[in-house]
This record gives structure tokens, sequence and C-alpha cells, in this order.
């Protein structure tokens, strides 16, 4: 989105407006296209919280907006208030496989006491893709976790957004950063979205009424019958030091950008979002205290308003980076087109200046 000279709100961002701009998280992909023996458009995100957050676990909250999706492991998320594995993302019929592949990974390395909750989210790509074929495999889960890396992220339709449609676009995985300042230090909000939800009518760019604008006389619709559902996931990661309530409240202000963008939660989709801290050090010996700090219930704010705007803007460059993917029963699913975009926008921005 900042490439095409828009920005959502004031806050200063990471050096790469991404999740990865938190000190210590790495993300990787795993991307599967091919039209024979069936059409395929899928594939795997893997976000690690921190290299060794099998040994050193993190705290970690969530919040679902609306159920119809799964993410598994958040029932243990809840009770213990930790994370201590990577989070998978992928397509709704191949959770399991990468479930289990994250605790067989647990094995492999032979973690004494392993987490054997992984969480992994999911949305549905079946529009664009096969999902009864079961494409991915253990070796796809490998490659995504393999190739998890700090710096740039790749968006729009890689790894486990693929075959995401979003406000009836082509989209896939998004991210964004803010810089927040909490108890007089600076902090980093990353946040890591795969969308797949939402209708043309109710998409907002920074306010302006994108998907009214452009209309399906300009760009024809992916579907035959617009949905009024669909899913997202949200990842939410902080270097700020809280503890677990205080990520299920920063989980909780996805809700916001979400919305800013025109997702309301509806009745078939599932809204899942969590939230992590490596502000603490969980890991160590099992048998003796460890110290943990955090920051005062009084100094969020920022915090809260850097996840919402964080939300709003990877949702945005989930559109942005992807483009135009033909699927499964010859599906179409047409990008965003930039170059309206930023007609639109500008257009919009003048007449708020006029008024």
């Amino acid at each position: 989105m900042r490439n095409l000279g828009f920005a959502i709100g004031t806050m200063e961002t990471g050096p790469e407006n991404a999740i990865t701009d938190v000190p210590g998280i790495l993300v990787g992909h795993s991307t599967l296209i091919r039209d024979e023996p069936e059409v395929v458009r899928t594939g795997i995100t893997m976000v690690v919280p921190r290299e060794d957050v099998w040994t050193d676990y993190v705290y970690a909250g969530s919040h679902v907006l609306n159920g119809d999706g799964e993410m598994t492991g958040l029932i243990w998320v809840a009770e213990s208030g930790m994370l201590g594995s990577p989070i998978g993302i992928t397509s709704t019929s191949q959770v399991g496989m990468v479930r289990d592949f994250l605790v067989a990974e647990t094995y492999r390395l032979g973690v004494r006491g392993g987490f054997y909750l992984p969480v992994v989210g999911e949305t549905w790509d079946g529009w664009l893709s096969t999902p009864s074929s079961f494409p991915l495999t253990p070796e796809h889960a490998a490659e995504a976790l393999g190739s998890a890396a700090s710096g740039p992220v790749a968006e729009g339709s890689v790894g486990g957004g693929t075959g995401m449609i979003c406000h009836d676009f082509k989209a896939g995985i998004g991210t964004s950063s803010r810089i927040a300042t909490s108890a007089g230090a600076p902090f980093t909000v990353g946040v890591l979205v795969q969308a797949n939800y939402g209708s043309r009518p109710d998409l907002r760019v920074d306010g302006v009424p994108v998907g009214r604008e452009i209309g399906y006389d300009v760009v024809p619709s992916a579907w035959r019958e617009p949905p009024v559902g669909g899913s997202i996931i949200i990842v939410i990661a902080t270097d700020a030091p809280l503890l677990p309530v205080q990520c299920r409240r920063l989980a909780q202000r996805a809700t916001v950008g979400l919305a800013r963008v025109g997702g309301y939660g509806h009745e078939s989709s599932g809204d899942i979002f969590i939230a992590f801290s490596t502000g603490n050090h969980l890991g160590g010996a099992h048998d003796a205290p460890y110290p943990v700090t955090t920051l005062p219930l009084d100094s969020m704010d920022d915090l809260f308003h850097a996840a919402a705007d964080a939300t709003e803007e990877a949702i945005v460059n989930a559109l942005c980076g992807a483009t135009t993917m033909t699927g499964r029963a010859g599906h179409v699913a047409h990008a965003l087109p930039l170059d309206t975009l930023v007609e639109v926008m500008g257009r919009h921005r003048t007449e708020d200046e006029r008024s």
C-alpha cells in the first residue's frame, strides 16, 4: 500500500513494515501451484515467535470474533497462557496435517516436556483449489518452517494465502507493523493476516469506499453468487512484556482494524485472532521460578492503537500484493487494480480537501 503513496494512520512502522520487525520473529512460506492431476492453488505459512520457541515459550492470548473456523491449540493457550511452537496457517482441509507435522517436529527435536498442542489456523481456498485432493504433505510444512526468516515477508498469493479471496478480489497474506510507546519505552507491534473474507461493496481503504467505487462492471466478481462470509486469521506479535490476559486484550483489537476495512464477522466467517509477546522468557529449568516483567494495564492504549492500525494495513497489503489467479473449474479471482485504486483514493482525497 505504501508503495502507492498511501498509509494507514500516523504511527511509525518498523523498517520492513512487517511482523518480522518484532525482533526474533521469523516467517516462512510453502506455495503449491499445479494443474495436474488436480488444479491446486494452496500452501502453508509458518510464523515462528523465536527460533528456540520449542523450549523458550512466549505468553499468548486469543480472541474469536466469529467462530466458523478452526485454530487448533487455543484451549491450551487459554489454560496455560503460553505458546511453545510455531504458528501454522493453511487451508481448511489441511489443518490436521500441519498440526501433526508440528507435533512430530517436537518429538524429532527431542524437546523435554514438549508443546504437543500447536496452533494451526485455516481459511478455505476451495473456490480456486481442490481441497479434496489433500495436496499438501509434511514436506511442504517442513519447507515453510525451514524457510522461515527475518526481514521482508512475501505478501499476496503465497503460502497459506495462495488460494484466498478477500472482498471479492484476489488476496492472501499481508503484514504490517507499528512502533508504539508504552510506559515511556518503544515497542514494536507486528501483524500478519491470511485474508479470505468479505464482500466487494463493504471494502474500505483508509475510509474510502473503494469496493463501491470499483464495481462489477470494472472488475468481474470471482464468485457466481458472492458470499457474505469467509474467514480471516490474524496473528499479532509484540516485544512489549505482556501477560496472557494482556495478550488476549491485544488480540481483541484486531477487530477494530478488520472492521475498518469492512469485516463484520458474518455468520459463516471464521475470524480468529492470536497475539503473543516475546518480552518474557519462559524456558529454562522446569523446577525453579523464572522472573517475569509486565507493563502496567493503564499503559496499553498505544499498543491497542498500533494493533488496530497494523491489522488494517496488513489486510490492504494482502490485497495490493496479490495478482489475478485462475483456478479450479476456470474460476478467476481478479486482483485489485492498483491504478484504479490510486485514482479512487486520489479523487476522494481531493474531494475531502475541497469540503
